[in-house]
């Protein structure tokens, strides 16, 4: 156990000088480098409740998706049923239920075994006199909304990232929401107006034979047919094709730009998939009017003047910022479901700074108190014990920095807490090393034994302590993670500086004093 090999002693003094190296610039003004390089120059990340931010709880539309897809497979349930010439009275969707009127009970009956022929293999359906209900199983309705929640963070996320907001926090919520944390943001409201756009675009042909106003005041929208408001205007109106012709996500890119008037525009790219389907739109249907359609509201309607490929521009009453938040919105993807803020809170700038000034105060005054006790409780083994508990901080400090963790308030408690248990591995050692000195063996025989009877001691109640930070991180949320991964590390550097760096100390201490008697 006391011996140290040239190649032990170089790679443990490497280890503690990278430490050092690598916590520096969190004290200092070292330059600063890219979050993808491995050199010195990142500093640890914080929370939202160390340097202010915005907290958002969102919770998702489910019953819009689920109207949206009952709404698909409306179309296809009444083309079925007109194959087999089964006639029904009325069809309408009624809160995530499609609901089918009939007058004939025969009809009905062979209608529904058509319908659960066809399309039974994720719907539910009833049937009740003359009417046949259509619904998601529970099994189906549980994909659909973990599928919406799972595409809605990505969605949330790109967004975020999109405006250059660093180590936000997005996570589910429960069964339909989602919890956002942005630290250090300086513009909440912007946030929350890109994260509350839907921002799905399409392109759909506009009915000229329908006159909107009498539509409107009629309330009789015609078959295949979507009365739709202005985007810019409410009292203007269109009537367009249910069908779509061409959907946002075959968009590849979109930018803030000007058109040939000089008004600020959208410019797009589409996959080749959509530009063979723009070109084969374009040129069927030149002269007609093409709705440009962003969250059910028509942006302009432009008269198809010649066949267009893979590229065009969205004109608009639109500012030179809104043309660069709707640019935004079209890369990042539309969300699958709208998104309603639930939850709001803000922490300012300055608690942060008392909350940060708060943990530095405490975590000093901790170390100092654990230097003293050291010191004068094991003499010389307690400045070896000290020595290890600044290299176990400096090493927690650059290991948050090089992985860049963020630190919360919890995770500073995670930090001060390790302080103890950084001296507690030594004090177990030194504590076996006095015992072994009582029972009259020599000082190298003594310290030999101490290290080798406590190290087994020293592991097993790490591994424990790390198996409990474990499940803190899996089936926590927020600064209970945070915690968790402070602590994970300092027992790692821990168990570390305790067995090997106290340990090398020792061994020099020894071989350069050759003591005959200890002091411990």
């Amino acid at each position: 156990m006391l011996n140290f090999k040239s190649w032990n002693i170089g790679l443990i003094s490497l280890i503690c000088f990278l430490g050092i190296i690598y916590a520096i610039p969190n004290f200092t003004s070292f330059p600063k480098v890219n979050n993808n390089s491995f050199l010195p120059g990142k500093t640890i990340n914080l929370g939202l409740d160390l340097q202010g931010g915005s907290y958002l709880l969102l919770e998702a539309d489910i019953k819009s998706v689920i109207n949206e897809r009952l709404e698909t497979i409306s179309d296809d349930v009444s083309r079925k049923l007109n194959e087999y010439d089964l006639p029904y009275s009325q069809k309408e969707i009624d809160n995530g239920i499609l609901k089918l009127n009939f007058n004939d009970n025969s009809i009905a009956e062979r209608a529904k075994t058509v319908i659960r022929q066809n399309f039974g293999s994720e719907l539910s359906i009833g049937s009740e006199n003359l009417e046949i209900t259509v619904n998601y199983s529970e099994t189906a309705r549980k994909q659909i909304i973990d599928l919406t929640i799972e595409q809605a963070i990505e969605i949330v996320r790109r967004r975020i990232d999109e405006t250059g907001t660093k180590e936000p926090l997005i996570q589910r919520q429960g069964l339909q929401r989602i919890l956002i944390q942005l630290p250090g943001i300086d513009d909440p409201e912007r946030i929350k107006s890109l994260l509350g756009k839907t921002a799905k675009l399409t392109f759909q042909l506009v009915d000229t034979n329908s006159d909107p106003f009498e539509v409107k005041l009629s309330g009789r929208v015609p078959p295949g047919r979507k009365l739709l408001e202005s985007y810019s205007n409410s009292d203007q109106h269109f009537v367009v094709q249910r069908r779509v012709m061409v959907s946002g996500e075959m968009l590849t890119d979109a930018r803030s730009s000007f058109d040939q008037n000089g008004r600020p525009s959208v410019s797009f790219s589409l996959t080749p998939e959509g530009g063979k389907r723009f070109g084969r739109v374009t040129a069927n249907n030149i002269g007609r009017p093409f709705a440009i359609i962003l969250d059910g509201k028509v942006v302009s309607a432009p008269v198809i003047q010649a066949q267009i490929f893979s590229s065009g521009q969205i004109t608009g009453q639109f500012s030179v910022t809104e043309t660069k938040d709707l640019a935004l919105l079209l890369r990042a993807g539309a969300l699958p479901a709208p998104l309603t803020v639930m939850e709001e809170r803000s922490v300012g700038p300055g608690l942060g700074r008392d909350s940060v000034e708060a943990g530095k105060l405490a975590s000093i005054i901790g170390m100092i108190l654990v230097i003293i006790f050291m010191l004068f409780t094991y003499g010389v083994f307690g400045i070896f014990a000290n020595v290890a508990l600044f290299i176990n901080i400096t090493l927690i400090i650059s290991l948050l920095s090089v992985l860049q963790a963020t630190l919360t308030l919890p995770g500073i408690a995670g930090i001060v807490l390790t302080m103890g248990m950084a001296v507690d591995a030594n004090v177990l050692i030194f504590e076996r090393i006095r015992e072994e000195i009582r029972g009259g063996r020599s000082v190298l025989s003594s310290v030999e034994s101490g290290y080798k009877r406590a190290i087994g001691t020293i592991v097993d109640a790490s591994l424990t302590t790390l198996i409990a930070s474990a499940c803190l991180y899996g089936l926590g949320s927020g600064p209970i993670k945070g915690f968790a991964v402070t602590l994970s590390i300092g027992i790692l550097t821990s168990m570390f500086t305790a067995i090997m760096v106290t340990r090398m100390l020792v061994v020099f201490y020894l071989r350069n004093y050759k003591p005959k008697k200890l002091i411990i």
